[in-house]
């Protein structure tokens, strides 16, 4: 399975339970989506997986963080670099189910925003 696809569940699943979700494969891409966006709210809460990190430029992190949202890591199994702005840190192996659960304990809906977007 190439690493587009669990993106692309997580954000479904979020989407389904009324998160507006959006993904990117980079660093980089992650820092301009949490730019102002006239259509979107505020970034809420951001997921990055550790190998993202890895070669990237660290002034796109530094813009991550100046956006206020907490950074949730995404970290290998039995690893992973548990100093950082992280509010938390999830190990995989890890399902598509408990990310979601972590996203709801940091960011909760309330009851009238828990629907499907699309």
């Amino acid at each position: 399975m190439t690493d587009q696809w669990p993106r692309a569940l997580l954000r479904a699943a979020l989407r389904e339970g009324g998160y507006d979700a959006v993904g990117t494969r980079a660093l980089a891409g992650a820092a301009r989506l949490t730019a102002d966006a006239p259509d979107r709210g505020p970034v809420g809460l951001v997921i990055l997986a550790q190998e993202a990190l890895a070669g990237a430029d660290r002034s796109d992190l530094d813009r991550l963080r100046e956006t206020g949202a907490p950074i949730v890591l995404l970290a290998p199994a039995g690893g992973g670099d548990s100093a950082g702005p992280w509010v938390r840190v999830v190990h995989r192996p890890v399902s598509i189910g408990e990310l979601v659960r972590v996203v709801e304990a940091l960011v909760p809906l309330s009851a009238d925003d828990r629907r499907p977007l699309d």
